[in-house]
């Protein structure tokens, strides 16, 4: 088969493609079609990993989720993490290629053009309908010469585009309107409807204003889509998606179940230094799920606050996050922590920065060299171009508490600290956990996903209240007004059949099926 295609733009970043993509995937899925996501670059630090040991965007994967599919690396060919402002580690087609810096890679994606064409059509041979998802701002026309990601890929498919811009950020009407003016003619031809999002409060007072923007464009409108509190459950994109999740975490205090009871405070509070290059943060989002926990995001400029636990999240650049660290006096912060009493976490990354040493001999991620770590826990790490890339499942070292999730990291660590391992992954020791056993550390993204391993992990800090029978244990099983899924997944599937429900409601889903047309038949002949 040939499938149809339609490409989402958005006139910028962050107004919600990833998840209008994946409602449209969930709901023509419901339909009956055989839908997969498509986004020809992205650029993210959140990654998944796919079965067949490649990794993609995690928003990508959400979608394949959408579609009741796995993961594959076709679905998102070309993969920018950033390691700084300059540059960035470049994937394609699931692998890593090279590090690139900016104005580099801005002269040479046009080379990529194959390479994210030959994964299209892939996809297009065995789909109904192919859903695009575009990056950035459409109307990025300095970028379009050598563009694969927007209107650039839709001019070599020939794909319509449907446009997206936000209302909770302010001038949509400017906006969309001024998206057309300054697009080339014929890019500006390619878009055939647009959809505003995120509307809060009564949405009969923008009527009009979808009107104004149908007449002015010519632009069909396809939807005015209220804010929808659900899709935070799902994972975010990028760090600006995911500093609004985080500011949807209820705040410390009495809090209020399911049936408008009082509960108690928040038992567990968790702080999480924001780093620059935080990846794969969405090992969060279980923890801001959970009754009993609070997080607390801690911005540069603030100093970390009284807590139970301190968590240090994966990053994509070890060693720069591990100097921004020590800039703040965070490490200072943590040491008196340590010395309270109080427990730290690492994850991937934030388990490197807890060894003894970082060292980077062959330049990984930025000048050769070695720095000193936290020395919290009796490790040392090596960093190397070897990526590991793998989805493991195992149990908490000295239990039969199942925890499963991936690994995708540069480098090894080794050191006696290892003899004391967090977890057991395909029967092998993993992580390390200190004497005292206030310090623990894994590569194993995923590790809170299940909420066996995620209370026995947060027991450690927060006490007998988090093992069955105690107070949160019992509130998550519904026991005292709402419920907590035993598995993360769940969660997300509920959130994704509330979001399809959601565009069912505001979205005219007949007539953005109608827009989608087969792609371009000279590429489908070439590729045949």
């Amino acid at each position: 088969m040939t499938a149809r295609v339609l490409m989402v733009q958005g006139t910028g970043s962050s107004v919600g493609k990833s998840t209008l993509v994946a409602g449209l995937a969930r709901a023509f899925t419901r339909r009956g079609l055989k839908v997969l996501p498509f986004k020809p670059q992205n650029m993210s630090n959140n990654a998944a990993v796919t079965p067949n040991g490649g990794e993609i965007g995690r928003a990508q994967a959400l979608q394949a989720r959408a579609c009741g599919v796995l993961p594959d690396v076709d679905m998102n060919p070309v993969l920018l993490k950033p390691q700084g402002e300059t540059g960035a580690q470049l994937i394609v087609q699931g692998r890593r290629q090279d590090t690139v810096a900016a104005r580099a890679y801005q002269k040479q994606k046009g080379k990529l053009l194959p390479a994210v064409l030959e994964s299209f059509y892939r996809l297009a041979a065995r789909a109904d309908l192919i859903v695009v998802e575009g990056a950035g701002s459409a109307s990025e026309i300095n970028l379009r010469a050598r563009d694969i990601a927007n209107m650039g890929f839709a001019q070599a498919v020939n794909a319509p585009v449907v446009l997206v811009g936000d209302i909770d950020r302010g001038g949509v009407i400017a906006s969309l309107v001024g998206t057309q003016v300054v697009l080339a003619p014929e890019d500006a031809a390619r878009i055939k409807g647009f959809i505003v999002n995120r509307m809060r409060g009564d949405i009969t007072l923008f009527h009009d204003g979808m009107d104004f923007i149908a007449q002015r464009t010519g632009w069909a409108p396809l939807g005015l889509v209220p804010d929808l509190p659900a899709v935070r459950t799902l994972p975010a994109e990028d760090a600006a998606d995911l500093m609004v999740n985080l500011a949807s975490v209820a705040s410390d205090g009495a809090q209020v179940d399911g049936n408008g009871r009082g509960r108690p405070a928040p038992l567990l509070r968790i702080a999480v230094p924001l780093l620059p290059l935080i990846a794969n943060f969405d090992d969060l989002d279980p923890l801001r799920s959970e009754p009993g926990v609070t997080l607390l995001p801690v911005k540069r400029g603030q100093r970390l606050p009284e807590c139970d636990l301190v968590l240090l999240p994966g990053s994509k650049g070890t060693i720069a996050d591990l100097a921004v660290l020590r800039a703040e006096e965070w490490d200072k912060d943590i040491l008196s922590h340590v010395a309270r009493g109080g427990h730290v976490m690492g994850v991937c990354g934030g388990y490197q920065m807890l060894g003894r040493t970082i060292a980077d001999p062959s330049g990984t991620e930025g000048e050769p060299g070695s720095v000193a770590g936290l020395g919290l826990l009796d490790v040392e790490t090596v960093l190397s171009h070897e990526k590991n890339l793998e989805e493991t499942s195992g149990f908490i070292e000295g239990t039969h508490t199942a925890v499963s999730g991936y690994e995708m990291h540069m480098g090894r660590t080794f050191g006696v600290g290892r003899e004391r391992p967090l977890l057991r992954l395909k029967t092998q020791p993993e992580g390390a956990v200190s004497a005292s056993g206030q310090i623990y550390g894994t590569y194993l993204h995923g590790v809170f996903a299940n909420r066996a391993a995620r209370l026995a992990l947060l027991a450690r800090s927060g006490g007998a209240d988090f093992a069955p029978g105690g107070q949160w244990y019992e509130i998550g099983r519904g026991r005292s007004g709402g419920s907590v899924p035993d598995h993360h997944d769940a969660a997300i599937e509920q959130a994704l059949d509330a979001l399809a429900a959601h565009m069912e409601m505001y979205v005219d889903l007949d007539a953005v099926l109608a827009l989608a047309v087969p792609p371009c038949s000279a590429h489908v002949a070439e590729k045949a």
